[in-house]
């Protein structure tokens, strides 16, 4: 069981976001709304929530994109007051070209911001009595500047502290929030890896373990536990001593 009925989620093609959206499918809320980039993935997850007996809208969207986003979103609630957003869509590059880096950017903080916006704006509206929870996916990857993958990271750090930020911001308005940053899960980012995935974890684990402390409202989601601490320690170590640790890493091919 869970206490949300209308449940939406940006990036909802793959990975983490699939995985959530078929976790809520299985637990028969009243409404999914989904986007992704990918027309014909997202459509394959939409029929498999339907099959799973949940009404689904399901519509191909670029969250850089505000005004698409915003529309988008006040259409969900139109339908039914939503419960639960989940500003999940992003994106990783192997090479750190302009126009990767640009495009990390755009997706993984203005698509976060995109999302999150409107949102706010909604359930700052809403009545009292409505349960109201938004959740954004960073990363473990945000804990640090990653040699490997310096625009995603920064990326991810940059939408943790925000995530950080609003949670106490928005208490006051009965507005829950909840930042995610999850370690290595499948997804089509980690399929690109060539790198070492250490405790690697499949997206439905994972959409598992966030969903049941979303449905606390525990601020700060990180997992497993054994990357969290690895990642923590590293961030409090002078930079003498990080950068010798981080310059090790193996690069991506």
């Amino acid at each position: 069981m869970t206490k949300f009925s209308h449940v939406l989620i940006t990036g909802a093609s793959s990975g983490i976001g699939e995985a959530l959206a078929l976790h809520y499918a299985s637990l028969k809320v009243s409404r999914l709304s989904l986007c992704g980039r990918n027309e014909e993935r997202l459509n394959q997850v939409a029929e498999k929530c339907k099959e799973l007996g949940c009404e689904v809208s399901a519509v191909k969207l670029d969250v850089s994109d505000a005004a698409a986003v915003k529309n988008w979103i006040e259409e969900c609630n139109a339908q039914l007051p939503l419960n639960l957003v989940f500003a999940n869509a992003g994106v990783g590059s192997v090479e750190e070209t302009s126009e990767n880096v640009r495009n990390t950017f755009n997706i993984n903080v203005m698509g976060v911001v995109n999302t999150v916006l409107p949102t706010i704006e909604l359930f700052k509206k809403a009545p009292s009595e409505q349960v109201k929870q938004i959740v954004i996916t960073s990363s473990i990857a945000g804990y640090h500047g990653m040699p490997t993958c310096p625009s995603y990271s920064a990326s991810k750090a940059c939408v943790k502290a925000w995530g950080e930020g609003l949670r106490l911001h928005l208490k006051r308005f009965g507005i829950g929030v909840s930042t995610v940053c999850p370690g290595f899960v499948r997804s089509r980012i980690t399929d690109k890896n060539t790198c070492p995935m250490p405790f690697f974890m499949e997206a439905d684990q994972a959409a598992r373990i966030i969903a049941a402390r979303v449905e606390k409202n525990v601020g700060l989601i990180v997992f497993p536990w054994q990357m969290r601490l690895a990642v923590w320690f590293g961030s409090i170590l002078p930079n003498c001593i990080s950068d010798f640790i981080y310059d090790k890493l193996p690069y991506k091919a």
